[in-house]
Parts: structure tokens; sequence; C-alpha cells
């Protein structure tokens, strides 16, 4: 078989192309494979990036990076429609599903085109940064957590979503039966898109543990950096604060 991760010097461009392949079919997909429990995890990673305590009925400015088709953006808005909301993303084809979703929804969110790895902000424009399910697709991981620390404000907040390799014996097994071997033939069959289904699992193979991520982001600016394993250990929310 041949290896479905793109060398290093062509990752951007596969991930961008992959992912304009599979707009139309992405939340369809999200929902599948995780049993609907995605909304549940975006769900909690605004509370953790937005408690109520911090709010206070206070305006503030949220940055989603990889925005996607705008679901965390969305989700910001759902529990604190005061705030202004922007969503990133370096992919048209997503950010094109997130403007006809926040135009469905009678929702205000600015998208804009951008690389997580060069946010087009001044140093502390936002208050918190949201960010789910990207770490995996960027190329530079270090980078990508400094940028947003850079256009976070002292004493901000981050959440960041990822999938993670499960800790349980037993449930490994089933796990990568079902991620490598159901998920791609799903993604054939629902989106006509294989290639980028198998090209999803195996992006996990040599990702950063989630104690190497909480490193990572202690490194870039961030302190008070903890984790939480969700979903029998597969899906993991850090958490963090700008360093003041």
């Amino acid at each position: 078989m041949t290896d479905p991760l793109p060398p290093p010097e062509r990752k951007a461009s596969y991930v961008r192309e992959m992912f304009s392949r599979i707009a139309r079919h992405y939340d369809l997909m999200n929902r599948l494979m995780t049993f609907g429990r995605d909304r549940v995890w975006r769900r909690y990673a605004v509370e953790q990036a937005i408690p109520a305590s911090s709010h206070k009925g206070q305006a503030g400015r949220i940055l989603d990076v990889a925005t996607g088709t705008g679901e965390l953006a969305l989700e910001v808005l759902r529990q604190h429609s005061d705030l202004q909301v922007v969503g990133l993303d370096f992919v048209p084809e997503m950010l094109a599903q997130a403007q006809q979703k926040a135009v469905d929804a009678g929702t205000a969110v600015d998208l804009l085109a951008g690389d997580a790895l060069r946010i087009p902000f001044t140093d502390g424009t936002f208050d918190a940064i949201v960010t789910g399910f990207a770490l995996r697709n960027v190329t530079n991981i270090p980078a990508a957590f400094s940028e947003m620390a850079r256009v976070t404000r002292s004493g901000g907040r981050i959440a960041c979503l990822e999938i993670a390799k499960p800790r349980l014996p037993l449930f490994c097994h089933l796990y990568a039966f079902y991620f490598f071997r159901l998920v791609p033939l799903l993604g054939g069959w629902i989106a006509g898109q294989r290639l980028a289904y198998t090209y999803l699992p195996h992006s996990l193979t040599t990702f950063l543990t989630p104690d190497e991520i909480a490193t990572v982001m202690g490194q870039a600016g961030w302190h008070d950096v903890s984790y939480r394993r969700l979903m029998l250990g597969t899906v993991v929310l850090h958490v963090g604060v700008r360093e003041l």
C-alpha cells in the first residue's frame, strides 16, 4: 500500500487539496465517525475556553483557528451571543461551508482565509482561542502554538481539541480496526474520498502524545496547561492560559 502520508514539504498543499474535496461531506462524516459526540466535545471546549465566571457579559474577541466548517465558532456564539468571533482557515471550500451555516443560523462570524502559522492579526488581539482537530494537519506544531499565544492577550485562554491514541489495551485493538479499516470505507462510501479518510487516521501514527503537546504549549507561551481525555481516551482537550 502506498504511504497515505505526504512528505513534509508537500504536507500543506496536500492538506489544503484534501479538505477542499471533503468539505461538503465533512460535518456528516464527523457525526458518523464520532457517533454524534463531536458536538459535545466542542461544547465542552468552549466552556473551558470561556468560563462563565470570566465572561460576565462583557464583549470580547474569540479566534477559532482552523475553523473548517465553523462548528467551534458557531458553538461559541450559541453559548455567548454577544462575543465577536473570527474563524480562520486556509481552505476556501471549508470557509464557504462555514459561511452558509452562519447565514442559515442567522449569526455573524467573521471568516478569514489564513494560515495558522502566520495568523494575520497583531499581538494580543484576542481574549481566547479555540481550535479543533487541526494540529495533525499543520507543518509546525510549536510555531502554531506560538502564533496563537502571540495574538492572545495576557491571561487569555486556549482550548485545543485533538484525537489521541487510547491507552486501554483491549480497546486499542478495537479502535485501530475501526479507525484504520472502517473509517476509510465509510469515507469512500459517504464522501467518495477513501484516500482522504485513510490519511486522517494515519496522521495519528506519528502524532504527539498529550503529554508532549502539553510540553510544547508550555514552551510556546502558555502556562497552567492541563488536559482531559474524552471518549475512552481517543479525544483530548488541552487548556492553557496566556502568560502574563
